[in-house]
């Protein structure tokens, strides 16, 4: 039995915080409050750290052991692939499995890949890489013939029967489809009691000409079809009109439609180079420039239209980072303070992986090799929560700070995962994934200059009872990680 005696506990599920010992066990909390001396135990000493659960990330597509790190050293005990997705499921699972993961993981079914093989006969690889690369193909992004839908939806609904956390759902990446496809993924959500993680196609403001606004598209499949539904990163696909989008939201929610939110704190987003939104005409619409966009595998800042249009052509699945609100600016960053404070909205990364020169994208050495580049999202979005919400501006206490970094994201799949109704609270039964963290430490390093550098202020992290990270630094030999599936 392990001890973590006088901490501040933090327990998002009833919303308090005492000072506490945790008593864990066999990979399970198994007593909360005044446990008495055990000979038996091993006790740590944690006055003055603030304890709670392992924060769950939504929302990440780092699919490595490096960036797997990364997000521990910031507090992640849980990471999911829901966005976006993988296909096959069985081959993302068995892979990742075989790898060896340090945190826990699961994947969502991939419409995008399911569209690539009713519409391009692409194989899927179950491989981030792969899917990217085709976002871009206009033959994928087009409107389905009504036999090529029937034969994604019946591989969308294998995958789940196979054990996929609902469906993840690139709509942004093919905005010009017909809605009605939108609202047959979501009928089949309801159906099997799953929930859609959707990229929205473009709002209104930025394309009045879009077939429907891609905010009001995912409250009106939530109305009609009574479908679970999880708007993902609305800072960035919303930009300057969050406050419209976020009021969208919340009539919807008011209405008794079950739709969730997130963000992350950062101004810039990461994408495919070979996105719909990024083609030299469309930059305009969300007041781009080439400059805007950096390459991620070589620092590259895009000069010109025509390197831009050389770029989509020679390597359309080629990861970017895009800047869209000026973190500088007071009122942009304005914008992202409300996104991150607007009722029940979860932090979620959308981490992406870790790139060296030579196309190199994992690597089991620690501290990681110089060079990797990444957006800094996938080190720091965490401790950048917790340093700007609860430290600096006290919009959260702690025990909302891990409501919405862990709680809340656990009840987004529970009612159709039961690996998730154990987690995300701390209290007897739940299970031992555990962040420790220093109240006046915690904090980002990473940069857009230097993405890789980990947060520090986690003292300890415990996934499934087993330390990841010890005093401030992270055990190499600890793969703990198990699947999380529906």
């Amino acid at each position: 039995m392990l001890i973590l005696r006088g901490g501040l506990v933090a327990d998002p599920r009833t919303g308090t915080e005492q000072v506490a010992d945790v008593a864990v066990s066999d990979g399970s909390v198994v007593a909360v409050g005044s446990v008495p001396d055990d000979p038996s135990a091993e006790v740590i000493d944690v006055t003055g750290l603030v304890v709670g659960p392992g924060f769950i990330d939504l929302h990440s597509h780092v699919h490595s052991i490096a960036g797997q790190r990364l997000q521990a050293m910031d507090g992640v005990t849980t990471t999911l692939d829901l966005e976006a997705g993988l296909l096959p499921i069985e081959l993302a699972y068995a892979r990742a499995a075989a790898d060896g993961r340090v945190l826990h993981y699961g994947f969502s079914a991939s419409w995008g890949d399911a569209r690539a093989v009713a519409h391009l006969g692409m194989a899927p690889e179950a491989d981030l890489e792969a899917s990217l690369s085709m976002l871009g193909d206009p033959a994928w992004q087009r409107t389905s013939s009504a036999a090529e839908r029937h034969a994604w939806l019946e591989l969308l609904e294998s995958e789940l029967a196979a054990g996929a956390l609902g469906i993840g759902v690139l709509m942004g990446y093919a905005p010009r489809s017909d809605p009605a496809e939108f609202l047959d993924v979501a009928r089949l959500a309801a159906s099997t009691g799953t929930a859609t993680f959707t990229h929205v196609r473009e709002i209104v403001e930025a394309d009045p000409t879009t077939p429907v606004d891609g905010a009001e598209e995912i409250t009106r499949a939530a109305a009609e079809t009574g479908a679970r539904m999880h708007h993902c990163h609305v800072n960035s696909t919303s930009r300057r009109h969050v406050d419209r989008v976020l009021g969208l939201l919340d009539g919807s929610r008011s209405a008794g439609s079950d739709v969730t939110v997130e963000a992350y704190p950062y101004g810039a987003g990461s994408t495919a180079i070979g996105a719909f939104f990024l083609a030299p005409e469309r930059l305009g619409a969300w007041g781009l420039v080439p400059s805007s966009i950096t390459m991620v595998s070589t620092g590259e800042r895009i000069a010109s239209l025509a390197r831009l249009t050389e770029l989509r052509a020679t390597d359309p699945g080629a990861v970017c980072v895009v800047l869209f609100l000026d973190e500088d600016s007071p009122a942009d960053n304005a914008m992202l303070q409300r996104a991150l404070a607007f009722p029940d909205a979860i932090v979620a990364s959308d981490a992406m992986r870790v790139e060296w020169p030579g196309g190199v994208v994992d690597t089991r050495e620690w501290p990681l090799p110089p060079g990797g580049q990444t957006h800094p999202r996938t080190a720091g979005t965490y401790a950048r929560s917790l340093r700007r919400m609860v430290r600096e501006t006290g919009a959260w206490t702690w025990s909302e700070a891990f409501r919405r970094c862990a709680y809340l994201p656990a009840q987004v799949l529970a009612p159709f995962t039961p690996a998730m109704r154990t987690k995300g609270y701390l209290a007897p039964g739940a299970d031992a994934d555990l962040v420790v963290l220093s109240p006046d430490q915690i904090t980002d390093r990473a940069t857009y200059l230097d993405p890789t550098r980990p947060s520090t202020g986690v003292v300890h992290l415990l996934v499934d009872g087993t330390f990841v990270v010890r005093d401030g630094a992270l055990d190499t030999t600890a793969y703990p990680g198990r699947p999380v599936r529906r």
